[in-house]
């Protein structure tokens, strides 16, 4: 998984897919894999997106 969270876009991918499959928040997501929100979040405005918690993904 190391792997994929260093690609922004694998990234992303992945944490969508967590995120519609398994988990209702990011904060959850990120407290079940032991991933640092912060970091998350940062990797993924490299690609302009950002999360919504209205519809739990990152657009």
């Amino acid at each position: 998984m190391a792997a994929v969270l260093k690609d922004p876009v694998m990234m992303l991918s992945f944490v969508n897919t967590q995120l519609r499959d398994h988990f209702p928040s990011l904060e959850e997501l990120c407290a079940s894999l032991d991933l640092d929100r912060q970091e998350v979040e940062a990797k993924l405005e490299e690609l302009d997106y950002h999360y919504s918690p209205e519809q739990n993904r990152f657009l």
